[in-house]
């Protein structure tokens, strides 16, 4: 049960706000805005997700640059409020197409009546874009996408600051093609998330893939399809896994763990690894994983510190892409914790750098460097210049490190994970809709 919901944007702006029960001061949003903006707790620069002021419990997501709010003064399942908002930013996406403070406000009449059929008097009803159909009348008011900096297919269904490449699934799902004929269209996208750690010699210490295989379906008369993965996919290190049906081989795909969308049936994955589903309307995850299986880095990362002169020290940090000089990587973040008497940082880009920027975070004691896109094959350098605010007695180089590095690379796999064909069932003679699978 939740009091108020509203969403503000980076500027604090109030561009949505409902407020279901009346039991929380109207200034509400002002209050959570000035706490995250100038969060000191606990040494985190960042505020978390779950807070207290007042007796107010503030819970909130940050999505697509925007925060998505939500109060209360009883005790509630925080977890419970965070999947709440997380699949209202997700349902307003797929009725507006494109998620942005531009977007929020073109179409504020149609998101606040989504609203109304999403919670009542603060308790949530039904979030399926599918069954919302029959209660929202407002058409929404497109968005020029043009304006939207594509950044290539894998980031076609990512939030926050990845953009939908082009005009195809930026579209309402309530739109129709010019004539009024509806869309028959599907997109299916594979997106990995790789974690990889480093030692400041550059041996990698971890290494874990979070993938997803996301799609959105414009498919009207609710058409059965089937999604054929590897065949010599094997979930589980164990033999023990109920997936587990052959030995793996040298070139096998193991998963650690996996779930599904609970449209999705099993019913002939432990023979030909196949899904079954008839997709619901909109955007949504039809398999997330998560792998630790060895594999090659897509970058090598290679990390120096050594004395400068007392009280002062120098990091060079070497990031060279390993991959094909076709393939582009997106958002990459560097980070590097610093011994804990750092005081001051001054940073030193390559010349001619583009789209870097370079911040030491004092309170975690780290460095951070952030690019825009890494082309494959090139090789970038980042210096920095520490000061520290005492002598240091111990192995500074000890106390400096591991690098850790989070990046996004569209139409790259590191897992080797993929979905060999998709195959939709038709419905008559007559319907004959469109396929358009991609994997990134």
């Amino acid at each position: 049960m939740i009091s108020q919901f509203f969403v503000l944007s980076q500027r604090g702006d109030n561009i949505v706000f409902r407020d279901y029960r009346g039991e929380v001061p109207k200034g509400s949003a002002e209050i959570f805005f000035r706490k995250v903006k100038f969060w000191k707790e606990d040494e985190e620069e960042e505020a978390p997700p779950v807070f207290n002021v007042d007796g107010v419990n503030y819970i909130h997501v940050k999505v697509a640059g925007l925060f998505f709010v939500a109060t209360t003064r009883v005790n509630i399942s925080p977890s419970l409020v965070l999947e709440l908002l997380q699949r209202i930013a997700r349902v307003i996406k797929d009725y507006l197409g494109v998620l942005n403070e531009d977007s929020l406000r073109k179409n504020f009449v149609l998101v606040y009546e989504l609203l109304d059929e999403v919670i009542d008097f603060g308790y949530p009803q039904t979030t399926s874009t599918e069954v919302l159909k029959s209660y929202i009348f407002n058409e929404p008011i497109e968005v020029d996408v043009a304006r939207l900096p594509p950044l290539g297919p894998a980031s076609m269904f990512m939030q926050g600051t990845k953009r939908m490449p082009g005009t195809a699934v930026t579209k309402s799902v309530v739109s129709t093609e010019p004539g009024g004929r509806k869309r028959e269209e599907i997109f299916v996208d594979i997106i990995e998330k790789i974690s990889v750690t480093f030692s400041s010699s550059g041996y990698i210490l971890t290494s874990e893939i979070d993938g997803t295989i996301q799609m959105k379906s414009y498919l009207t008369g609710n058409p059965e399809i089937r999604l054929a993965l590897n065949e010599d996919l094997s979930i589980g290190r164990g033999s023990a896994s109920v997936y587990d049906y052959r030995s793996s081989s040298g070139g096998a795909v193991i998963l650690d763990d996996c779930n599904f969308h609970e449209s999705v049936r099993l019913d002939s994955f432990d023979v030909d690894r196949t899904l079954t589903l008839i997709p619901p309307d909109g955007e949504f995850a039809v398999m997330n994983y998560r792998m630790t299986q060895e594999f090659k880095p897509p970058f090598r990362v290679n990390a120096l510190i050594e004395e400068a002169g007392q009280l002062k020290a120098e990091v060079i940090i070497k990031v060279r892409a390993d991959f094909s000089a076709s393939v582009t990587a997106n958002t990459i973040t560097i980070q590097m914790p610093v011994p804990t008497h750092t005081a001051r940082v001054s940073f030193e880009l390559e010349s001619g750098a583009v789209g870097q920027t370079a911040d030491f975070k004092e309170g975690a004691k780290r460095l951070e460097w952030c690019l825009k896109k890494i082309v494959g094959g090139s090789e970038h350098t980042l210096r920095a210049k520490l000061t520290f605010s005492q002598e240091s007695h111990g192995n500074i180089a000890r106390e400096a490190g591991p690098v850790n590095m989070n990046f996004t690379i569209p139409m790259y796999n590191a897992s080797k994970f993929q979905v060999r064909y998709l195959q939709i069932a038709k419905k008559s003679p007559s319907y004959n809709p469109y396929r358009d699978a991609t994997a990134g």
